[in-house]
């Protein structure tokens, strides 16, 4: 589980393309209504706004209330633990390919 919210995992979270489109929309924008949201989508707002509580309980979607209106912005340090666990086997496999180039260069000699 994800340290910053024990009800989801960051990974569950971010492993649906649509909660990863949304994180992108959330990303390039400041703050955006629910409406605008679903506007992106070809899919209801109930179903928008279940991606987004997905979003929200692995702690990578703020909200906040605007009068009737609903906005949500991204908060991306969780996807810290991603950036962290794709930088270890970044490193492993950069390593691998080294050995496996210098094993190839070898059999040429």
């Amino acid at each position: 589980m994800s340290e910053n919210n024990p009800l989801r995992d960051v990974f569950d979270a971010i492993a649906d393309p649509t909660r990863r489109q949304l994180i992108q929309l959330l990303a390039e924008a400041d703050e955006i209504p629910l409406h605008e949201l679903t506007a992106q989508f070809q899919m209801g707002r109930t179903a928008v706004s279940k991606h987004l509580t997905i979003l929200k309980e692995a702690g990578l979607v703020l909200d906040r209330k605007v009068g009737r209106e609903t906005r949500f912005r991204l908060n991306a340090s969780p996807l810290r633990e991603v950036q962290d666990w794709v930088a270890f086997y970044s490193k492993f496999w950069s390593a691998n390919m080294l050995r496996l180039n210098q094993l190839l260069m070898e059999e040429e000699e």
